[in-house]
């Protein structure tokens, strides 16, 4: 839609038809009957307006998806666990989508009617967006770093649990025992 169209619109409105939009399951003409039904006659954007925007919004969920795919992909070329490291990879994937569309707007003045000029509630979106992807990545790392701990801590209540049976069993002296283990893994016995 453009520029001035998109101004006019409040967050419902704009919920509104990206919802719409997210479904993909009507026609322009059925989205022009939707909006005409649930707005005013005067905030009704021109069918090529929406057509626009329409591509725009299904070029943009395509590039997205192809980067998740691809996220997919390398993931279980490293042999790891989808879900462990394609958070990471997918949070990437954003960040990358983000930037690229900052990156895009920098040139963009705005001349060309099929690419509008961001408005600042778009701009608003955008900084969200990126803000999210990077929280995305940094909390994936402190489960990973949490789920370590706790692996160590378990691996090492196993292993010394292990080592007092053979200390009460009498194969090992009990001093040398309790010297391996804390020479080993720091712990008093």
């Amino acid at each position: 839609m453009s520029k001035s169209f998109m101004r006019k619109l409040t967050d419902a409105q704009r919920q509104f038809i990206f919802k719409m939009l997210e479904e993909n399951r009507l026609t322009l003409n059925e989205m022009m009957d939707e909006i005409r039904a649930e707005f005013p006659v005067d905030c009704i954007p021109s069918r090529s307006a929406l057509g626009r925007e329409k591509q725009n919004y299904v070029a943009e969920a395509k590039e997205f998806r192809q980067i998740a795919a691809a996220s997919e992909v390398l993931v279980k070329e490293f042999g790891e666990d989808p879900d462990d490291k394609g958070g990471m990879l997918l949070a990437q994937a954003v960040q990358a989508v983000v930037t690229k569309r900052a990156l895009d707007e920098l040139t963009n003045d705005g001349t060309d009617e099929t690419k509008p000029q961001m408005d600042i509630d778009a701009v608003g979106a955008l900084a969200r967006a990126a803000r999210a992807a990077i929280m995305t990545k940094s909390k994936a790392m402190e489960n990973r770093d949490e789920i370590r701990r706790q692996a160590r801590e378990e691996l090492i209540r196993e292993q010394k649990a292990k080592l007092d049976e053979l200390g009460k069993s009498g194969e090992v002296d009990q001093v040398i025992l309790n010297k391996v283990i804390k020479a080993a893994y720091g712990l008093d016995t």
